[in-house]
């Protein structure tokens, strides 16, 4: 549903997207991720014909954005950063304003306006002016407008900002449900949204993609994944060290005192013995016998990686 092919964006003489390429099928949810400044913003600028890009192509549903944008744009719902919206309106004559403009008429105008309302729990606010919400209710209406039509491609940026957590989850469950028909890019500085909704997640850094992957292929990439977690009862930390160290498959091991528990961690020997390490160390706890409350492999952290390959010091191939 969207591709995108060696897209940069200059400012002047700053590069702010610098080549970047990837694709999004339908019934897939990317997370979009990457610190201030790394080119997001504009990126979904341009993808949703909102900014042309200085060189590139990016096509939505065979469609060439530049080529043919009323075509690309009647696909796409798009909510901004920071979302503009007319706040003398009232939340109801905003939205139907917003299906007028997206060419909705008659019964398919109020069945999609009675929809998103819905979908984004507006009902209690439909009569208020959309200066006197809250900036969560706000952000939740200009969020209605990008699905008023119905719409094939979403394109969101930050689609949970100002929202509680309750609404958060609200969305996130929204976004996931969605996901399954439509192609979603959105981006987001919440590492655990990736988790709750996405299918795919891209970081990218400086205008660069630096990883593209699942959730889980990205966890892997933390060089604590793999490693085992053990903490046992009634065994000096010299001990436990020295038999764990006996485990083939077993890296680095590390065993500290902690009160009356010894507190483990053997680092794998190669990436993915994950499992055959825990079953490893669990045949040598039965062994000698010792009494342990928690055993388990770290799958690793989406932060980690994060930091790891965003750093300022880090290596861009």
């Amino acid at each position: 549903m969207i591709t995108v092919e060696n897209l940069v964006k200059r400012f002047g003489a700053k590069c702010a997207v610098d080549n970047i390429s990837f694709e999004v099928k339908r019934g897939e949810v990317l997370g979009f991720l990457g610190p201030n400044g790394a080119g997001k913003s504009t990126t979904m600028r341009i993808v949703t014909g909102f900014m042309p890009a200085t060189s590139g192509r990016v096509t939505i549903g065979g469609h060439d954005v530049s080529e043919n944008p009323i075509a690309a744009k009647k696909l796409v719902g798009y909510l901004p950063e920071s979302a503009p919206s007319y706040p003398d309106m009232t939340v109801a004559g905003f939205l139907a304003w917003a299906a007028e403009m997206r060419g909705l008429s008659g019964a398919a105008k109020q069945s999609a306006l009675q929809r998103v309302t819905e979908l984004c729990f507006l009902q209690n606010v439909l009569h208020q002016s959309v200066d006197t919400l809250s900036k969560g209710f706000r952000h939740r209406t200009c969020l209605a407008q990008s699905l008023i039509h119905d719409p094939e491609v979403l394109i969101l940026d930050e689609p949970t900002d100002g929202l509680d957590p309750n609404q958060k989850h609200e969305i996130r469950q929204l976004i996931r449900r969605m996901g399954e028909t439509k192609a979603i890019v959105f981006s987001t500085h919440i590492l655990e949204e990736v988790e709750a909704c996405c299918s795919r997640a891209i970081i990218i850094d400086r205008g660069r993609v630096v990883t593209d992957g699942t959730p889980a292929q990205l966890k892997a990439k933390d060089d604590t994944a793999g490693s085992v977690t053990l903490r046992v009862h009634g065994v000096d930390p010299a001990t436990v060290q020295a038999k764990l160290s006996q485990v083939v498959e077993a890296g680095r091991v590390t065993a500290q005192a902690d009160g009356a528990r010894v507190w483990a961690r053997v680092e794998p020997r190669a990436k993915g013995q994950g499992g055959d390490l825990a079953s490893a160390i669990a045949d040598v706890a039965h062994r000698e016998h010792w009494r342990f409350d928690e055993l388990h492999t770290e799958e690793g952290r989406l932060d980690n990686v994060f930091r790891k390959i965003t750093r300022p010091d880090s290596v861009r191939s």
